[in-house]
């Protein structure tokens, strides 16, 4: 009788899924092209203050230019592709916290008598909240968040999906201004000033509605993550010896966390002193050829849009030495180096991913299928000649649709923000309308891998892996569905409850024009 093998059925890896993608899209492009399919809307100009006719057309990929292009921008586009540079960084200080024991010794201590779904709502009210610090916040949070749940004796994957939710459902909501908010709030005045010159919105314009979708949302992640996803994600098998060692505080261990603590309160004193303006010699990092102070810190230019990353991977090199020192983990500079590498090994298939993802990235946005599909909506919208709150519905599911196309938030608006006097001229105000945005936004940018950051997402989601079978991209959104589909309600019930008791968003700013 022969032996027959049973072979485990492989799905689709997610770089052949993304290769897949990019072949779609060059022949697609080369289709919509060639029938000439385009969108026009009314732009305002910076300028002149007046409409200007822009056209947003597809361009072909399927063809002989198209197809230079491809070949001559993709080395100098996965060269400054950010999701790797700020990754390599930052895991190159998680490395060291990991190494020398210090992330283990702190998790440990703080979660050890703290009931699992604590846990899971502080980490999901910390990624809402992380939002001010932009994108950044996925190469810091998604591994944290893994290391948070295997120290935790949990499975890793449950952090990775629930932090990569948090961060993606509750990137359009924060309690200050980001510095994107700063941008859509530059566009949305600019379209506003067409039926109103003097049109302003105030800083604090968001503080009251913020709060509560803060909690709320906070609640509802934390209540999926331990009620659905821990149910669907795979078991995860520790180490033996992961699950007999017990947290045995030492002197030495003690010794340790001082030093790093002390170390690290240092360093965050002198960092924080150089942001705030109007001490002697403070304010040292901010941009003061910017008005706003959200803009002197965040601006394209400032010293915290590009140093932030590397700020934050001192830090984590801070804490890890300091307490690799006191802990005696860390003897000599040898052993600092290799701490230094210890998150980079086997990073190999995540750098292949990310380098799929950049090719599939920078031909999608070349071929200008998203910003065509973003402008037909907004011609939609513009079109509908609905009243107040169906227009206010109809901005927001075609924010979600666009958002699969065009997740980045500043690319979709300046289309998307021509509709800003259609929806002040029957009464909902620029920032009800700009708020509308960022909630169909953050909807659905966790189930694109046109978003830059979802590659991390699916790439540590493998790493975690034990199965023989590949992470596919199916199962990726799979599972962030759930948190898009309540999300999507919640913030449609806000929408219309809001309008509908014409509540204040925040200090002088409300939902009516």
């Amino acid at each position: 009788m022969k032996k027959q093998r049973i072979k485990e059925k492989i799905g689709l890896h997610p770089v052949m899924f993304l290769l897949i993608l990019c072949l779609i899209v060059i022949v697609v492009s080369g289709i919509l092209s060639f029938f000439d399919v385009q969108a026009t809307y009314n732009k305002v100009s910076s300028i002149t203050g007046d409409y200007q006719a822009t056209t947003e057309a597809v361009v072909s990929l399927f063809s002989l230019s198209g197809l230079k292009y491809i070949f001559t921008s993709t080395v100098a586009n996965f060269a400054n592709f950010a999701v790797l540079s700020n990754l390599l960084i930052i895991l190159i200080g998680i490395g060291i916290m990991v190494k020398s024991g210090f992330l283990k010794t702190v998790i440990t201590l703080m979660t050890k008598r703290v009931k699992k779904n604590t846990v899971t709502f502080v980490l999901v009210l910390i990624c809402i909240l992380a939002s001010i610090i932009g994108d950044l916040a996925y190469v810091i949070f998604i591994p944290l968040s893994a290391l948070l749940f295997s120290y935790g004796k949990r499975s890793p994957m449950i952090g990775i999906i629930t932090s990569f939710a948090a961060l993606t459902c509750g990137s359009g909501i924060s309690l200050f201004l980001t510095s994107i908010d700063s941008s859509l709030l530059s566009m949305t005045l600019t379209n506003a000033h067409i039926l109103s010159g003097d049109y302003s919105i105030s800083s604090f314009g968001y503080f009251i509605i913020m709060p509560i979708l803060i909690i709320v949302l906070s609640l509802i992640i934390t209540y999926i993550s331990e009620n659905i996803i821990t149910k669907k994600v795979p078991k995860y098998d520790f180490p033996e010896e992961d699950i007999e060692d017990e947290l045995v505080m030492t002197k030495k261990k003690m010794r340790g966390l001082l030093l790093a603590g002390g170390a690290g309160f240092v360093y965050l004193l002198i960092f924080i002193y150089n942001i705030i303006p109007g001490l002697p010699f403070s304010g040292n990092l901010l941009d003061y050829s910017q008005e706003l102070y959200i803009d002197k810190l965040f601006s394209y230019n400032s010293f915290f849009s590009n140093g932030f990353v590397f700020v934050v991977a001192v830090l984590f090199v801070i804490l890890g030495l300091f307490y690799g020192i006191g802990a005696k983990t860390i003897t000599n500079n040898k052993e600092f180096i290799d701490s230094l590498g210890h998150s980079l090994n086997g990073i190999g298939k995540i750098i292949v991913m990310i380098f799929a993802v950049s090719i599939f990235i920078n031909i999608f946005k070349y071929s200008n299928i998203g910003g065509v599909i973003t402008a037909a909506l907004a011609n939609l919208i513009n079109s509908s000649n609905f009243g107040g709150l169906p227009i206010l519905i109809l901005l927001f599911i075609a924010a979600v649709l666009s958002s699969i196309f065009l997740p980045n938030p500043l690319n979709n608006w300046s289309i998307m923000s021509a509709t800003i006097p259609t929806l002040m001229q029957v009464g909902v105000s620029a920032e009800f309308a700009q708020l509308t945005f960022r909630l169909g936004n953050a909807v659905s940018i966790s189930l694109t891998p046109v978003f830059a950051y979802f590659i991390v997402y699916i790439a540590f989601l493998a790493n975690y892996n034990q199965s023989n079978k590949a992470v596919t991209m199916g199962e990726a959104i799979k599972f962030q569905l759930p948190f898009a589909i309540i999300s999507f309600i919640t913030f449609l019930i806000f929408i219309i409850i809001w309008y509908i008791l014409g509540a204040p968003l925040g200090i002088g700013t409300s939902v009516a024009f």
